[in-house]
This record gives C-alpha cells, sequence and structure tokens, in this order.
C-alpha cells in the first residue's frame, strides 16, 4: 500500500489518500461500478412489477433478494468480475449486464427473466442514473456535514469573541473597529446562505432510451405508460424525473451543483486569506504542536500552512468545478462522448474540496486569540474615532466637521492626549462632550457584539 501511494500520479491518490476514504468510496470507479449495478437491479425491480411481471413472476426467491440487496446497497458488488468482462467487451456499461445476467443465472433465473437486464437501456440511462446518486451522496454524506462543522465552529467562535474589539482594516489601511466576533459571524452568515442554495439544486436524472423518446420501450409493448414508468422509478431513487433529454440528460443541474459549490468555496477562500492575515497581524496565534516543523532553516516559524493549504485546494476544486459547469451543458446534436472522460474527473474536484474543508478545521482547531495584541493595535489608532467626532459635530450642527477631522487625522500619529485636546476644542454641549471622551477605539465597536449573534444555521 505505501508503495502505491507513493509512486500514485495524483497526490489525492498518494499524499493525500487517507484523508480521501469517503471520497473514494463514492466517486472511484469502483464506486461507479456500484451505483451502475444499484440503478440496473433497481430497474429491474421496477419492471418486474408492470411490464415485465408475466416474465419474472418465476424469479427464484434468491435471485429477487439478491436483487433487493444491490437495488438498496450495492457494496457487495464484484467489481473485479465487472472490470474481467469489460476486458473482454470493452464497455463498461455492458460489463455490468453481463454480470448482473450471470448472478441471476446462477441463483436459477430463467432465460426469459434475463432477457429484462437493462431492458429499453442505452448505457446513459445507467451512467446518468449514477452519476446523479455519487454526486447526491457526495452532498449529503461529505459536503454539507463538513458545511455543518465549519459553520457551528465559526458561530461558536463568533459568540465567544463577539465584544472583542478589532481594529477594521479596510483597503488594508486602519478604520473603524469591529469585533473578532462580529467578522466571524459575517462568513458564517455567508456560508449558511450559499449552503441552503447548493441544497436547493434539483438532482435530475432520466430513463428514456437511445435518444430520449422511448422508441424501443414503446414498439415492444406500446399499451404501457413508459413515461410514468420512468418518472416514478426515477424518483424512488430520490432523484428527479427530466423528461426532455437527447441521449443523454443535459447535465444542466450538474453545471447548477458546480456553480453552487463554487460559491461555497470562494466564501471559504475569502475566509482563508482573512485569517492568513490576521494571524500575520498577530491577531490569532497558532498552538504548538511539539514536533512540527514549520520551516527546514527558521527554527521560530509556525507556519499558517492549513489555512494556506485550504486555499491552494479551493482554488484547484474551483477550477475543476468551473470546467465541469462550462463543458459538461454542451453535446454535439444527440450526444458525443466527450462529457464521458471529464465526469469521471468530479470526484477529483469533491477531493480538492474535501481536503480544503479538513485543512480548514484543523486549522481553525489551532488558532487562539491575541486579545493583548488587539487591544494594543486599537490603542495606536485613535484617529479611527474621527468619525465618530465629526458625525456628532453634523448633529450638532457645527460646520465643516468632515474636513476639520480630516486636516486633523489624515496621515498623521493620532494618540489618546491628541484626540482630547480636539474634542475639548468643540463647542459641543457638555454632556456630548463628554460623551465623546469616554469613547475609545475599543468601545467604538457600534452593534457589532450583536450582530455576531446570527440567526439559522445549515439545514
Amino acid at each position: 500500500m505505501l508503495n502505491q501511494t507513493l509512486e500514485a500520479l495524483s497526490p489525492l491518490d498518494g499524499r493525500y489518500a487517507a484523508k480521501l476514504a469517503a471520497v473514494r468510496a463514492i466517486f472511484s470507479e469502483g464506486g461507479l461500478m456500484r451505483e451502475r449495478v444499484r440503478v440496473e437491479c433497481a430497474w429491474l425491480l421496477a419492471l418486474q412489477l408492470g411490464p415485465a411481471a408475466k416474465a419474472t413472476s418465476a424469479l427464484p426467491l434468491d435471485a429477487r433478494r439478491w436483487l433487493e440487496s444491490l437495488s438498496t446497497n450495492p457494496k457487495n458488488t464484484d467489481v473485479a468480475a465487472i472490470k474481467a468482462i469489460e476486458t473482454r467487451t470493452n464497455h463498461d456499461v455492458k460489463a455490468v449486464e453481463y454480470w448482473i445476467r450471470g448472478e441471476l443465472q446462477q441463483r436459477g433465473a430463467s432465460v426469459e427473466a434475463l432477457e429484462w437486464v437493462h431492458f429499453g437501456c442505452t448505457s446513459e440511462d445507467i451512467n446518468n442514473l449514477a452519476y446523479a446518486l455519487m454526486l447526491k451522496n457526495a452532498r449529503s454524506e461529505i459536503l454539507v456535514p463538513f458545511f455543518k462543522r465549519i459553520v457551528a465552529f465559526l458561530d461558536e467562535l463568533a459568540q465567544r469573541h463577539a465584544r472583542v474589539g478589532m481594529l477594521a482594516r479596510t483597503h488594508g489601511q486602519t478604520a473603524t473597529p469591529t469585533t473578532v466576533g462580529k467578522e466571524l459571524a459575517n462568513f458564517a452568515a455567508r456560508l449558511n446562505t450559499q449552503c441552503l442554495s447548493f441544497n436547493a439544486v434539483l438532482i435530475l436524472g432520466k430513463m428514456n432510451g437511445a435518444v430520449g423518446n422511448f422508441n424501443a420501450h414503446i414498439v415492444a409493448l406500446p399499451d404501457v405508460d413508459w413515461p410514468q414508468t420512468s418518472s416514478v422509478f426515477i424518483e424512488s431513487l430520490g432523484l428527479v424525473a427530466n423528461a426532455h433529454t437527447t441521449q443523454i440528460e443535459p447535465h444542466d443541474w450538474i453545471a447548477q451543483y458546480c456553480h453552487a459549490l463554487m460559491r461555497i468555496n470562494t466564501v471559504l477562500l475569502d475566509f482563508t486569506r482573512d485569517m492568513w492575515t490576521y494571524i500575520s497581524l498577530g491577531y490569532f496565534k497558532q498552538r504548538l504542536i511539539a514536533d512540527e516543523v514549520g520551516s527546514s532553516t527558521m527554527p521560530h516559524k509556525i507556519n499558517p500552512i492549513d489555512f494556506e493549504n485550504a486555499e491552494g485546494n479551493l482554488g484547484l476544486a474551483n477550477a475543476l468545478l468551473g470546467h465541469f459547469a462550462d463543458k459538461l451543458p454542451i453535446s454535439r446534436l444527440q450526444r458525443d462522448l466527450t462529457d464521458s472522460t471529464v465526469m469521471r474527473n468530479l470526484g477529483v474536484a469533491v477531493g480538492h474540496a474535501a481536503l480544503a474543508y479538513q485543512s480548514l478545521q484543523n486549522g481553525l482547531a489551532k488558532i487562539e486569540l491575541d486579545a493583548v495584541q488587539l487591544s494594543e493595535d486599537l490603542d495606536r489608532a485613535w484617529e479611527v474615532l474621527g468619525e465618530a467626532v465629526q458625525t456628532v459635530m453634523r448633529v450638532h450642527g457645527i460646520p465643516n466637521g468632515y474636513d476639520a477631522l480630516k486636516a486633523f487625522t489624515r496621515g498623521k500619529p493620532i494618540d489618546h492626549a491628541a484626540m482630547h485636546q480636539f474634542i475639548e476644542s468643540l463647542a459641543l454641549p457638555e454632556a456630548e462632550k463628554q460623551r465623546l471622551l469616554r469613547l475609545t477605539p475599543g468601545d467604538y465597536i457600534g452593534l457589532a457584539p450583536v450582530l455576531a449573534y446570527r440567526n439559522g444555521s445549515v439545514r
């Protein structure tokens, strides 16, 4: 196993293999084979309830139970046997069909019953549903649980640090203070909003033959309501039926899925860069891990590597997701095969995203707030109270307050004494003047402590 990972072409199957077992189970070639088997078995069972009822009425109990088991959970699929058949057929879906036929034959299925395996199907009827199930499972089992954990972590940090003042840095420059909690809550809210959109993407499927018209179905059994049969079957898989397709389901929903996931990743990219900067400014410290090395030559370093790894993998994931969204909805006429090789890489994008989410969680678990650094930073920036003072001046009709504060504060170091001297010189009511004199940069945080407590969570 070690040699396999060391010689792997992709770091997802090499360096990071141990972190991606859940992704591999869904998106590997074995995972694709298992979902194909699930669809084929489920389709045969659906036909058995209707069009194939007569031919399959004598299906042995062992065969029926085998079909039911794999249609529910295809973990017992013999992927090696299917791959061996594919070496002869040079066709992956046909190999699945032949394997199922062989297994049913061994369990006593009649020749007549076997002819209903893969009935009316083009390969894409099986493939589109298999990929739909893979992406559905990835969303519910891997992606959304990650998002829920990250949002919950951010909400907890936001509430813990709701009142901890922090110098804001619009354009990278000293700006009106905020709080650590409010800034974290912003990201939790953004992520939650995008997760709701991601969850709302309908996952579509089709089961309607070679060019989407049920041509062979109608010729063989004209009295069957094939659109209804197909729709009921697709919905039984937890998917939404698409009645208007060519040979392939047009993949527009996959583009929506990818774009929604890209937006989530973009929010997280923004967050990783902000966290990197806050660590650089000393607002957060990273917890020491004794045996870790930050630099091969500088012993003192503790690098923000988790946030950097997250940023890198989010970028890789989005590059792939963007290509999927641009490419997959386009297919020449009724079908070309350019989507086939591209869709085999869906798991690569999810793998890089999952790595990023793990890195981000690891980074968040290691950080500790440096309240002293935050306080000292604020105390060096009394000029930020210029906004407060000129706004109070406006309320009391003192003209040119903005210009006066601009001349007083711009480009100059302003300390506590200088700001107080300026306030004392103003023709303000004494109560207002005293209120401003009591104000500090650390107190000038508006409703940030309230906004750090947000409502809503990922559903």
